[in-house]
């Protein structure tokens, strides 16, 4: 798949743009999207074209709006006249305390990390069918063991962990979809939401005792997405050994 094209959803900042400098590294084009941050998403454009000249476009677009999805992804496909590989990157994280849930937290947190996920790849399936290309959703090990006062986002994300495994059977044999599920790697912003304690808690119950990078995502990443053949609904954890201590 070296030299073909891929979509990454929230590709222009932290944990996204490392995926998309990961495969963009390795020889793919990459189509960066953004909703909001237009000058980050143009500045990482003209960084990756500055070292292979037409190898990198962006395209924006609310994931929430579902109905334009399939524009997006047709927008995204036209950049370079092909779909090889679809990483759905983007999330929105928040504390939902169950006590003050409400309809529009559910909605807001569902659309974009599962909704969005699932429609996207509707969109796509076609375009990837035809180059016998791949799907990686960015997933949580919070999926598997829910964060306290964050339960819309983790029951997206557990919901997104379904989708994988489901996706799998769907698209296959043309089309193989996966997840990783990252632990801590970069604090959320704002960073309230994780106080210095809270961090320090975190990072003593993993294994390895510290948080990762983002490039530890973008080569798992790169690994399920170009380097994989055999593999299919699968969810790699790349969280220090957290998952098997909580």
């Amino acid at each position: 798949m070296r030299e073909a094209a891929v979509l990454v959803t929230g590709g222009a900042k932290r944990v996204g743009a490392a995926i998309v400098r990961e495969l963009h590294g390795a020889g793919m084009r990459v189509v960066v999207h953004y909703r909001a941050s237009h000058a980050e998403a143009q500045a990482l454009a003209r960084e990756l074209n500055a070292t292979r000249p037409a190898s990198a476009g962006i395209v924006q677009g609310d994931l929430a709006d579902t109905a334009s999805l399939p524009a997006l992804v047709e927008e995204a496909a036209s950049r370079f006249g092909r779909l090889d590989g679809l990483v759905n990157n983007a999330s929105g994280f928040r504390p939902t305390p169950f006590a003050t849930l409400t309809p529009a937290d559910w909605e807001e947190l569902s659309a974009t990390n599962l909704r969005a996920p699932m429609f996207l790849a509707k969109a796509a399936a076609a375009h990837l069918a035809h180059a016998g290309g791949a799907i990686v959703n960015v997933v949580d090990i919070h999926a598997e063991r829910p964060l306290r006062d964050f339960t819309a986002y983790s029951v997206a994300k557990a919901g997104l962990a379904g989708l994988t495994r489901s996706l799998a059977l769907e698209l296959a044999p043309a089309v193989r979809v996966n997840g990783v599920s990252p632990g801590a790697i970069l604090w959320p912003e704002p960073d309230d939401a994780f106080p210095p304690e809270e961090r320090a808690r975190i990072t003593a119950q993993t294994p390895l005792r510290r948080t990762g990078r983002p490039e530890d995502i973008a080569g798992a990443v790169k690994y399920l997405l170009l380097d994989a053949p055999f593999v299919t609904g699968q969810i790699l954890a790349v969280d220090g050994g957290r998952s098997i201590a909580l």
